[in-house]
């Protein structure tokens, strides 16, 4: 049985993340068999931890200290690679960036994520990846479109406050005072919602819950998102609010899609294009895949489930780990698992599940090995 070991797992939320849990596969291997040779290759969906398997592939970190969703400072930054720069929203101004974990459905803004892309066109960059999971806000994009120069105002010709709420008072959109690269810039949005950017299926109804509004907020939001709709119409002439994906990140795919004229690419298959995981399965004998929770959410476009259908292209087997699974046998069959085992087969105890998960995510991939490898003198073919 030749060919190396791919070990393309996503974070393990709250325990690892994506390249940690990468080298604890990579001692279960070992463990296992010596003389294997594993290939790492961490991946994300294009949430949280995209960033850092981007990174693992190659890219070069650049800096950036921008604003959250609530204004506040924070540190992030771009992976960049040639003219290419690779964002990753959620690091940014997603919901691991609200202080407490507080949700702030009607102010939160995507000011931060305008900033960074900014940032990497004055750098030169003019290939810009923009990855929209694990978003806060719903300010239909505005408060990117503003950090790049555009001016939203209400009827007194004042700039409108940030978030979802200052929709409502938006009168006016300049975009004169856009960054002048971004006519020569070409912009992907990976994002895995194909959602209008209103309706019950757009960012504020089919959405806005999730992000804590509720009730009349809601309701607030779809007005002002419509009314965002209609102005951005007026300016570029251009309505693509209907648009599959415009309602993705709160409805920055519509902003990105009106004003910066941008493509939409599946999240996942983004990603695993950037970290080159169709490279690393070539000649490969098996792939390793993983996440913390694999259930019924993982096989609508989440990392492992992706991996396991690039890997059966190249015709290698895909095993998944995850810290726990709900999927039956036949809804691992179908994602494409070979075999599907957890870190609570070993410990059922979730806090030491996640407090351990390391060591045990060792332990499982060496027992995973282990039976999937033929025995000395075995059928090799």
């Amino acid at each position: 049985m030749g060919g190396h070991i791919v070990l393309a797992p996503d974070k393990f939320k709250g325990s690892l993340r994506a390249a940690e849990a990468a080298r604890a596969m990579a001692r279960g291997v070992w463990r296992a068999d010596p003389q294997a040779t594993t290939v790492a290759c961490p991946v994300a969906d294009g949430g949280e931890g995209t960033l850092d398997a981007v990174l693992a592939a190659g890219f070069q970190r650049m800096p950036a200290h921008v604003t959250g969703p609530t204004r506040a400072p924070v540190h992030t930054a771009y992976a960049r690679t040639g003219t290419r720069a690779v964002i990753e929203m959620a690091d940014v101004c997603g919901t691991q960036r609200l202080p407490a974990q507080t949700p702030a459905p009607m102010t939160a803004s995507t000011h931060g994520l305008g900033s960074v892309i900014g940032l990497a066109l004055d750098d030169g960059c003019r290939d810009i990846v923009i990855t929209v999971g694990g978003s806060a806000s719903t300010d239909g994009g505005a408060g990117m479109l503003v950090a790049l120069g555009a001016e939203i105002l209400d009827h007194r010709g004042d700039p409108i406050p940030p978030g979802g709420r200052g929709l409502a008072q938006a009168a006016r959109l300049d975009l004169g005072g856009l960054h002048p690269a971004i006519k020569d810039s070409a912009f992907t949005l990976a994002a895995d919602v194909d959602s209008p950017l209103c309706g019950p299926h757009g960012a504020a109804i089919g959405y806005g819950p999730q992000k804590g509004a509720h009730g009349e907020q809601v309701a607030a939001l779809e007005r002002g998102l419509s009314r965002w709709a209609d102005l951005v119409d007026r300016a570029t002439h251009t309505d693509c609010r209907n648009q599959p994906g415009a309602g993705a990140a709160g409805g920055v795919g519509f902003a990105a899609l009106s004003v910066l004229g941008a493509r939409m690419r599946p999240g996942i298959e983004m990603i695993l294009e950037l970290v080159g995981l169709d490279r690393n399965l070539a000649g490969a004998k098996v792939v390793v895949t993983g996440e913390g929770s694999l259930d019924v959410q993982s096989l609508r476009g989440k990392a492992p489930v992706g991996v396991s259908r690039c890997a059966h292209k190249h015709g290698v087997p895909t095993f998944a780990i995850a810290g726990v699974s709900t999927l039956s046998s036949a809804q691992a069959r179908a994602a494409g698992f070979a075999a599907v085992r957890t870190l609570t087969e070993l410990e059922p105890d979730p806090r030491r599940c996640t407090q351990d998960a390391a060591n045990l995510l060792t332990q499982v991939t060496e027992a995973l090995i282990r039976e999937s490898t033929p025995r000395q003198g075995g059928n090799h073919d």
